[in-house]
């Protein structure tokens, strides 16, 4: 088998977890604040602050913890994929030193909201970034919208323009992760999660034959919403952001979707700060790695 076959065995069917290891741009400081180190130990938007966050991911990665047993894949940040860890490029280092399949992050962030959602702004250099992945060993993608409210027009579109992207990365020999976050504190959050479901199943259902997608989607209002679109034939998996709820929080309601995982970012490194020594922040990690692991075991 290839690597990719290899890889696509893995994210289909193994037990496990994906990490969300992809904050960048604006959310970039406050999960530096929360991993300890302060505002100014690093100018926002330069290198400095893309030394420290690779610092910070490196510590994840390279954590005895954090192995392909319990953890299937991980989201890279573009500039992650472009650093090296241990003398090898970011990607390569994950699958061939701790059996982790490396996704890639692949949106420039949200437009202003319309319509009760936010769709992601233009990715003029998509295919030159998908073309960079594709020959960095890179085995998907992810990128984001947010829906708000329950408006049809606005969760229409925003469908319609993760499928049509969707498409143009599977052209690139990628599967991407759709991912249309449904905001926790929506007052409209059930409502807006059925016409999410009827609008991605449509999309699913006009899938060519070697056509498949993955989704990240957030934890629903009520249990196995989602069971259809786990079935689908393509669909290669469906997997779960915490979207702002506690790490106990999001693996309670995880544990209640059956055939859902996990793709938690600040679930995963909550309570994990810098200033503790390797013993307690392996520790740590590994408390936290095996309470998602357990919970994405549904």
């Amino acid at each position: 088998m290839s690597a990719f076959e290899t890889q696509m065995e893995k994210v289909s069917k193994a037990d496990g977890f994906l990490a969300a290891l992809d904050q960048s741009g604006g959310s970039t400081p406050k999960a530096l604040r929360l991993y300890g180190i302060p505002d100014g130990d690093y100018v926002e938007g330069e290198e400095s602050m893309y030394d420290k966050v690779h610092e910070m991911r490196k510590r994840i990665v390279t954590s005895p913890s954090f192995t392909g047993e319990r953890v299937i894949g991980a989201i890279l940040f573009e500039n992650t994929m472009d650093r090296e860890v241990n003398g090898k490029p970011t990607g390569q280092f994950l699958w061939e030193e701790k059996n982790i399949v490396p996704f890639l992050k692949c949106d420039k962030g949200l437009a202003p909201e319309e319509n009760g959602v936010q769709v992601m702004k233009p990715m003029p250099a998509l295919d030159e970034l998908l073309k960079r992945g594709k020959a960095a060993g890179i085995f998907g993608t992810k990128m984001r919208s947010v829906v708000k409210k329950a408006n049809e027009e606005g969760i229409k579109a925003i469908v319609e323009q993760q499928f049509e992207i969707g498409k143009r990365i599977i052209a690139h020999g990628l599967v991407p992760i759709i991912e249309p976050e449904v905001d926790i504190n929506s007052p409209e959050k059930k409502e807006c999660e059925d016409l999410l479901k009827t609008h991605i199943l449509a999309h699913l259902d006009k899938l060519g034959d070697d056509e498949k997608v993955m989704l990240k989607l957030s934890l629903p209002t009520v249990d196995n919403q989602y069971k259809e679109c786990i079935e689908h034939p393509k669909v290669v998996r469906v997997v779960a952001l915490s979207g702002g709820y506690s790490r106990d929080e999001a693996n309670e309601k995880l544990s209640k979707q059956n055939g859902m995982i996990a793709s938690f970012s600040r679930a995963l490194t909550e309570g994990i700060t810098h200033q503790m020594s390797d013993d307690e922040y392996n520790k740590a990690l590994d408390g936290a790695i095996a309470s998602i692991y357990e919970a994405s075991k549904n």
